[in-house]
């Protein structure tokens, strides 16, 4: 018989909803450069999968898990580590576009150069400031030390190579604490904090 009630911690657990995530979003300009160029590089490599929606553009700067809805405190330790922050607003500068090496479905971003010590160096920098004021206040656990600094525009199977694009740039003048609806395609800001220094 199947009608037996299950037994207290052997149930599986909850499906995570809800995933957060530090980021940087593009500004209005850069957002409508930035959808015109996915157009036109869809159409370049005959890339079939959908462009990102303009509310859900961004670059990560640290992931801070799934979770089943948003737990409170975890949301208090990131505002208390964001709102610790001194630091000023800095260029961010999208030059190249490449599909990451993936099987299936992967993702075609655009990318910033920031090996040259110049303009995008700020990106780097500015990670690994909210990387050390995560771990001050216990999130360590959530820091990632390897960071590649990148947009996606979409998800397709077919791979492109790297290749140089015309600059988007635009001026990072905060940052902001993303919800991401799984499975539904909806980002919510939870929380912003300014860059000033």
């Amino acid at each position: 018989m199947n009608d037996q009630p299950s037994l207290p911690g052997f149930d599986p657990p909850p499906k995570p909803t809800d995933s957060l995530f530090f980021a940087l979003v593009p500004d209005a300009a850069a957002i409508a450069r930035i959808e015109r160029l996915a157009q036109a590089l869809r159409s370049e490599h005959g890339l079939k999968g959908k462009a990102i929606d303009a509310p859900r553009l961004h670059v990560t700067l640290h992931h801070l898990g799934n979770h089943v809805g948003l737990p409170p405190a975890l949301l208090a330790a990131a505002s208390e580590a964001a709102q610790s922050i001194v630091a000023a607003p800095f260029p961010l500068v999208l030059d190249r576009a490449a599909s990451f090496p993936k099987p299936r479905n992967s993702p075609f971003v655009l990318l910033t150069n920031v090996g040259d010590g110049d303009g995008d160096s700020g990106v780097t920098a500015f990670h690994r400031t909210l990387g050390e004021a995560m771990k001050r206040i216990g999130l360590g656990a959530w820091v990632q030390s390897r960071f590649t600094p990148h947009l996606t525009l979409l998800y397709d199977d077919h791979r492109v190579a790297e290749q140089t694009i015309e600059p988007i740039e635009w001026i990072a003048r905060e940052f902001v604490l993303v919800r991401s609806l799984l499975g539904r395609g909806t980002h919510v800001p939870v929380m912003r904090w300014p860059l000033r220094g």
